[in-house]
């Protein structure tokens, strides 16, 4: 595919990194030229440097006949814009903008969209991160979350300790165990080794169990495991950045409601927080000061 990617901050240089090796065809744009020069001598990638939204730039990075534009600057608008210009002067077939303020994605399914905006694939690290620190706060006794169909299947990696009732227990006697959940295992890993988990093998205390699970059922598989649930009551947020925002709107949607407090040094920052924020006690001060 012949791809360009707009920004090679960040997040941009990490998707051209792993594109490029993927034998795909990959043009970075950014306005400062020394990023640009660090992206393409570091990976396999052509570079240009200037606006990623002005349709010059565009057409020089090979936008007549490109598969595919990320917008991935710090800029939601210039984003924005850039993902119009492909649509409207060059037909790009696939749009994806990242997509950093908040107020922006809640009104994504209203906004994006090909009668308005046309991106077809919005990102936000930062939401995500915000997302995987919520589901850690969920499920603390799992070390490794990923979520799977729209959030509806979760993968989940957990410890077995000494008091696992199901230790020395053939994988396949585990579906009666299993019979009201929808919970299957898949993996564990032994020693340091990762294998895929067949129906005639046994767990042992210190094993890493790997299983997918419906993401309502993963509390109670846990529990089958040992694993008891520990509910958060008390949450510190360092920072009221795009993600410790996100993560104190998430819980304060909750229904748990765990006590939040969030720490920040800006004044500006500090006072913003705590009028967006409505069960959040913002205090003003450095994280690292005990």
């Amino acid at each position: 595919m012949k791809i360009i990617i707009c920004g090679a901050g960040q997040v941009g240089s990490q998707i051209a990194r792993h594109l490029a090796g993927e034998d795909n065809d990959v043009t970075i744009v950014d306005q400062d030229g020394g990023l640009v020069r660090r992206v393409t001598e570091a990976f396999d990638v052509g570079g240009v440097t200037g606006f990623a939204s002005h349709p010059d730039i565009l057409a020089q990075a090979g936008a007549e006949d490109a598969d595919m534009l990320i917008a991935a600057t710090f800029a939601d608008e210039v984003n924005m814009v850039a993902c119009q210009v492909a649509h409207s002067l060059f037909s790009v077939p696939q749009k994806i903008a990242r997509i950093r303020a908040q107020t922006y994605r809640k009104v994504e399914t209203e906004l994006f969209n090909r009668d308005q905006l046309p991106i077809d694939v919005v990102i936000s690290p930062e939401f995500e991160v915000a997302r995987t620190a919520l589901r850690r706060l969920r499920n603390p006794e799992a070390f490794e979350l990923e979520d799977f169909l729209d959030g509806r299947a979760r993968l989940a990696a957990t410890r077995l300790s000494d008091e696992c009732p199901v230790l020395n227990t053939p994988l396949r006697q585990l579906s009666e165990l299993f019979s009201t959940l929808k919970a299957i295992v898949v993996a564990y890993r032994r020693e340091g080794r990762l294998q895929i988990a067949m129906p005639t093998d046994q767990l042992f205390a210190g094993d890493e169990v790997y299983f997918v699970a419906a993401a309502e059922d993963v509390a109670r598989t846990l529990s089958l495991f040992g694993r008891e649930p520990a509910k958060v009551h008390r949450v510190v947020i360092a920072g009221a950045g795009n993600v410790g925002l996100s993560v104190a709107e998430m819980l304060e949607a909750d229904p748990d409601r765990p006590r939040v407090k969030m720490i920040e040094y800006d004044g500006a920052r500090a006072q913003a927080a705590a009028d967006r924020l409505d069960r959040t006690i913002v205090l003003l001060g450095e994280a690292l000061d005990p």
